[in-house]
């Protein structure tokens, strides 16, 4: 195309596309991170209400409850890999469009049936989101500083647990429409990193081959070691986590002796509050060294749990909530370390995925073995069975953080 001057035609500039600034960039995919988990946390909450207000029986609420692993464990296979091929950006513009939608959903759900269909569009959107933002903080992150992208990213899902237990306990409790004002707040949080994420860098993945299909996951041979201490890292800081948020809950109402849901969601957010110091504490260490810690904090704090709930002690309780913050912080942003920054470029989102697959797989499995002990036995019987499959998940991921540390030595 030219501009007609007369004598002179002058061919016409190409106005580059508006985008953020480099360290925009970086914390807009950690915000992504943090939104991607205070949407898949917002309904829990809500559940109790929609039982009550809906007359929903427990295998309804069951069923809502399941569909979102369900959704977001079929997408991750299908659609693990995505971005490394049409790249980071578009892939996090889809997610957080899924997102949009599901929060929409619930904002404005008249019946349980959208409910339904909120819970999967969520599922979606995190699958779609949440790997993709994950790699492109260690894109976007200084040279030199990619290792401390896991650790941002840890504190930002960490910020989006507390805003959905804080947030959303507080605006159902004490604010009016509580089936659907904390659902119009979030909303706005999501449209606002839409917004964010579409003037982030439109440029496809540069070292990808050929179109997108679905396919396998697959992880390269020389990084298999690392995706193993680096999956039994994050999948006991998952499982761990849906153990305490599943079965705490039940544990800290007995021990507080409150129906508030803003006093429980505050209780349970010491944890969110405690991932978030841990990972930003524990930056300067290397990743390895943080899945070692992360895994002797977890060891002892499964004993403090168990006790806690035995005995009844609050003060046991509020300690065990310090440590569960701490322990899953450090494993969480270990395990990802391990593996962001070490995994090739284009393999990145793919090898990041595979990791949340596993992990999600196990806490959902451990979720709901552990939600139909504590109906059919006890309690108590569930959170000693899980602080044995903990446990072992646990010691596993220390022992491979710890072999894997002594080959990276070795190599360097």
């Amino acid at each position: 195309m030219t501009v007609d001057t007369g004598a002179l035609a002058v061919p016409a500039r190409r106005t580059a596309p508006l985008t953020l600034p480099a360290r925009a960039r970086f914390w807009t995919a950690a915000a992504v991170a943090g939104l991607a988990l205070w949407t898949s946390a917002a309904p829990t909450t809500s559940y109790p209400l929609y039982a009550s207000t809906w007359h929903l029986t427990s295998a309804v609420t069951t069923a809502i409850f399941a569909v979102y692993p369900i959704v977001l464990v079929v997408f991750l296979l299908i659609f693990g890999q995505v971005s490394d091929f049409i790249g980071r950006r578009n892939a996090m513009l889809i997610g957080v469009g899924a997102l949009f939608v599901g929060v929409l959903l619930f904002a404005i759900a008249p019946s349980v049936g959208w409910v339904f269909a909120g819970r999967a569009f969520m599922g979606a959107g995190v699958a779609l989101a949440l790997a993709p933002a994950t790699a492109a903080a260690v894109e976007f992150s200084p040279r030199g500083r990619e290792s401390r992208a896991s650790s941002t990213v840890t504190a930002a899902t960490a910020a989006g647990l507390a805003l959905a237990t804080v947030v959303g306990g507080g605006l159902i409790q004490y604010a009016p429409l509580p089936l659907h004002l904390d659902y119009w707040v979030l909303l706005v949080a999501v449209t606002a990193v839409l917004g964010l994420v579409y003037f982030l860098p439109r440029n496809r993945a540069r070292s990808s081959a050929g179109t997108w299909r679905p396919r396998p996951i697959s992880i390269p041979r020389g990084i298999r070691l690392l995706y193993v201490a680096a999956a039994s890292a994050v999948t006991g800081a998952y499982a761990f986590g849906s153990v305490f948020l599943a079965l705490g809950a039940d544990v800290a109402k007995d021990l507080i002796g409150s129906t508030n849901v803003l006093v429980t969601g505050s209780v349970l957010a010491i944890m969110s509050v405690m991932i978030g110091v841990s990972a930003v504490l524990g930056r300067r260490f290397a990743p390895g060294r943080l899945v070692i810690g992360g895994a002797g904090l977890t060891l002892v704090d499964l004993v403090l749990l168990v006790l806690s709930a035995q005995f009844h002690s609050l003060p046991l309780f509020m300690i065990t909530t310090v440590f569960s913050g701490a322990g899953y912080g450090l494993l969480f942003s270990g395990g990802l370390g391990l593996i962001a920054t070490h995994a090739p470029q284009r393999h990145r989102g793919g090898t990041i995925s595979a990791v949340y697959l596993v992990a999600y797989v196990f806490q959902g499995v451990i979720a709901f073995s552990l939600g139909g002990i504590a109906t059919a036995v006890s309690l108590g019987a569930a959170l000693f069975v899980g602080a044995i499959v903990i446990g072992v998940l646990a010691t596993g991921a220390l022992v491979l953080a710890g072999t894997v540390g002594r080959a990276t030595r070795r190599e360097s």
